[in-house]
């Protein structure tokens, strides 16, 4: 009986046999990991489930190996990440834009502690590849350097755009304006 409920077995669960797992690593890099880059207090307090799909996972591993790991050796501190990967459900509730790079795990918004976002981006765009670079509502400088934060997105190599904007109570505008 053991071998007819076995054979069974086979047939009606064949995905489960073929098919191969695929286990998500907290700890992507050195210094950042997958807890870190899908926190959000907006999804902890409306119960939303921002777990990420494989390839999502891929993405969030690609921007930390190509951009957000070697930004964090080269200035030698911590960076903060606001918000990295958001699921459908979290980007609606945060008013994120439908075609963000955020629910593709390709963006952060990241701020590194006594910089100024302004210099940030100045500097991710001088020493690094990105696809895309936004130093946004960083309004008030002069009062707050770390007003605003940076928004980059990293796709690959051979496409990644080197966009660079700036979104403020003025609107969007190409570069990066102070």
């Amino acid at each position: 009986m053991k071998i007819i409920e076995f054979i069974l077995n086979l047939f009606t669960k064949k995905e489960t046999i073929i098919e191969k797992e695929f286990i998500m690593e907290n700890q992507i890099t050195k210094n950042f990991t997958l807890a870190e880059l899908t926190y959000s207090d907006t999804a902890k307090s409306k119960g939303l489930d921002n777990t990420p799909s494989e390839i999502e996972y891929k993405n969030m591993k690609n921007l930390c190996e190509n951009l957000l790991q070697p930004l964090r050796e080269k200035i030698g501190k911590p960076i903060k990440v606001n918000s990295c990967y958001r699921g459908k459900q979290l980007n609606e509730a945060v008013g994120g834009s439908k075609t963000s790079q955020h629910c593709k795990g390709e963006a952060a918004d990241i701020e590194i502690i006594g910089m100024s976002n302004y210099d940030l981006a100045i500097y991710i765009k001088d020493n690094f590849d990105f696809d895309q670079l936004i130093l946004e509502y960083a309004d008030n400088l002069k009062n707050d350097k770390n007003s605003g934060w940076v928004h980059v997105s990293y796709v690959n190599n051979s496409i990644n755009r080197k966009q660079c904007l700036t979104i403020n109570k003025k609107g969007t505008q190409l570069g990066l304006i102070k």
